[in-house]
């Protein structure tokens, strides 16, 4: 009998890429990866994964080449690990008559302006925000709002594009920058707006939901301002009682208002006092190695889960009572030009901390790195577990700060961050209606 397929529609560069294949291949089934360049994953070649080239983009090529390969071996389940192509992976298990989510609904749901639309008209809370086309628009949206504000691409993965801008110029010069692009970083056609929206100060999570059920909270650490690099993750997050569940019930209910509810969801929200507001909905698992984290401090496997809710089989996330309890990871970023040093030596400092269990370093000695503006710009990792949140970051920052960051010999003097207020008034901008609001669109909540 011929073994049936995982088809995997391109994959993420870092963290769970590689373990979508490695738990197809535990459930019996064979990963296929389908992809426009195979080499942009190294583990491919490394685990000798099946890979077939294909314009992911063109979807009469893709489905021809699905086609093509259910004609020789039967298609057990779709896939993506990728941002950008859930909406792809989504859409082609639905020619199949396979498991998977709404396609409809995940390709409304990454379109961060759509999603906002529909998460404010279901009375969830967002922050206020705007939609701009051209640059006017955006400093209207900007004055309308008060204050620093945030302008982002609509679509979009791993803070990329997301800036902090505290006037109207640097609302000018990020908005032109971001309407002048015509592409993205994977080479898709962007929608030529960009959100603007209110700056929260408040602490950042994320709720990680499976179905339509809230597995954990994760505390989440974020760089200086004006980019908003995820700089570490803790799990379980630790919270009075009110704000952890405002956390979990504003993050199911931006779920089932979506229309999503099948496989893993990855809600980010940020506390406006208690009030939980949702800065965007992911219709994947989580980056940043927190689907790791998660197996470590819970005993639930988020991957192995999305694979067994592609194939038809049964989902577990029970958790194991032998899991450690909590978990931890903290990225190391460049804080100013730096070259790295010794490579294996920090390593080796970093894995001695008592608690750690995982620690890599990404680039070889000698590479030049600079201040991350997004998650490409972390320069590794260390990962720590321990029976409690506290236990497993006190490890994860000892080992970042004593161990990781030894590589880091810095060639620039360090330009210290201005501080950032929320009361910040925007100078006059053209194209403000008597009303304040911006011409195209404006949406409080």
């Amino acid at each position: 009998m011929t073994t049936p397929l995982l088809l995997l529609v391109e994959s993420n560069t870092t963290g769970t890429g590689r373990q979508f294949a490695a738990r197809a291949r535990d459930l019996g089934v064979v990963p296929v990866l389908l992809s426009a360049d195979p080499a942009r994953y190294p583990y491919a070649a490394e685990d000798g994964l099946r890979t077939v080239v294909v314009d992911t983009a063109d979807d009469d090529a893709l489905w021809f080449a699905v086609t093509g390969l259910a004609a020789a071996a039967p298609v057990a389940g779709v896939l993506s690990s990728s941002e950008y192509y859930v909406a792809t992976a989504a859409g082609l298990a639905a020619r199949l008559g396979l498991p998977g989510p709404s396609a409809d609904a995940v390709r409304a749901c990454r379109d961060k302006a759509a999603q906002r639309r529909t998460l404010a008209e279901a009375g969830v809370p967002v922050p206020r925000f705007s939609v701009a086309g051209e640059v006017a628009e955006a400093i209207a949206a900007a004055q309308w709002l008060g204050g620093p504000v945030v302008v982002k691409p609509v679509q979009g993965s791993g803070s990329l594009g997301v800036r902090l801008c505290r006037d109207r110029d640097e609302v000018a010069g990020h908005a032109k920058g971001l309407l002048a692009a015509t592409v993205n970083e994977r080479g898709l056609r962007t929608p030529g707006v960009v959100l603007v929206e209110q700056y929260l100060t408040g602490r950042e999570f994320s709720v990680e939901v499976f179905g339509e059920e809230a597995v954990v909270t994760v505390a989440k650490h974020v760089g200086a301002p004006p980019v908003f690099v995820e700089t570490g993750h803790d799990v379980p997050a630790v919270l009075p009682a009110a704000q952890a569940a405002a956390l979990v019930d504003t993050a199911v209910r931006a779920v089932g208002a979506l229309g999503l509810g099948w496989g893993a969801a990855h809600v980010e929200l940020r506390l406006d006092g208690d009030v939980a507001r949702v800065i965007e909905v992911n219709p994947r698992l989580a980056g940043g190695m927190i689907p790791e984290l998660v197996r470590r401090a819970r005993g639930v496997d988020l991957v192995g889960a999305q694979v067994r809710a592609a194939l038809g089989e049964p989902v577990d996330l029970s958790g194991a009572p032998d899991a450690a309890g909590a978990a931890s990871i903290r990225f190391l970023t460049a804080g100013t030009e730096s070259v790295l040093a010794d490579v294996a030596a920090a390593e080796a400092a970093a894995r001695a901390v008592p608690g750690v269990v995982d620690t890599a370093l990404y680039r070889p000695a000698g590479t030049t790195v600079v201040p991350a503006e997004d998650f490409r710009g972390r320069e590794g990792h260390v990962i720590a577990a321990g029976t409690a949140p506290e236990e497993s970051a006190e490890a994860a920052e000892t080992a970042l700060t004593l161990g990781l960051a030894t590589a880091l010999t810095a060639l620039t003097a360090v330009t210290p961050v201005a501080p950032v207020t929320a009361s910040v008034p925007m100078s006059d901008a053209p194209g403000v209606p008597a009303s304040g609001a911006p011409a195209r669109e404006a949406v409080p909540v």
